[in-house]
């Protein structure tokens, strides 16, 4: 069985747990899923998912999917912060419990996404920072990782900042880069049992 001689890691064997958590996901959560669409639909009507072009391995783009939590007619910064206007009522429970961020274990199935690895960006921030993206994107985007469990509550902090997108771009993407840097150069299968397990930990008792 190959495997990476850097990171310690059998792809064959993480696209296979990539597929077991992510079929066996989808099922447990479909009725979960399905209250959510329904909410969705009553409260701001289609469409139920919201598709997003993001960078994904080797620098190529993807589709990632989430239950749409904003106005359909959404305009404005690529970035939300907490209490923005266009987020919707049950778009607001949905980001807070991260259910909205289900549909991506279909990414995960897909091959798109792994399960722990860096967020995917979306195009325009990664050409920012090029060479950074670029070792980054040596390794599959993640459905969650160590920057996704750090800045979990990210929306608060750019609540808090008069020009959001600013601070996103000058605090902290960067500060989310080095971290993506770092779990790059030292991931293991440890490493993203632990991750995994801290995002559990995360979901049951955010404090």
């Amino acid at each position: 069985m190959q495997t990476d001689p850097v990171h310690g890691h059998t792809p064959k064997l993480t696209r296979v747990f990539d597929l077991v958590v992510s079929v066996a996901g989808l099922f447990v959560t479909a009725p979960l899923l399905a209250l959510a669409g329904l909410a969705t639909l009553l409260d701001s009507g289609r469409p139920i998912l919201y598709r997003s072009r993001r960078v994904g391995l080797h620098g190529k783009d993807f589709t990632l999917l989430k239950i749409r939590t904003m106005t359909a007619d959404n305009r404005g910064p690529s970035v939300t912060a907490l209490g923005d206007a266009r987020i919707t009522r049950v778009g607001e429970i949905l980001r807070h419990s991260k259910i909205d961020e289900l549909p991506q274990l279909w990414n995960v199935m897909k091959g798109d996404m792994t399960l722990v690895g860096p967020r995917p960006e979306l195009r325009e921030y990664v050409e920012m920072f090029p060479d950074e993206f670029r070792t980054i994107h040596s390794v599959r985007p993640g459905l969650t990782g160590v920057a996704s469990i750090t800045y979990r509550n990210e929306s608060a902090l750019l609540a808090e900042s008069s020009s959001p997108e600013a601070m996103y771009v000058e605090e902290i993407l960067p500060a989310k880069i080095q971290m993506e840097l770092e779990y790059v150069k030292s991931r293991s299968l440890k490493l993203d049992l632990l991750l995994i397990s801290k995002t559990f930990r995360a979901l049951i008792s955010p404090e």
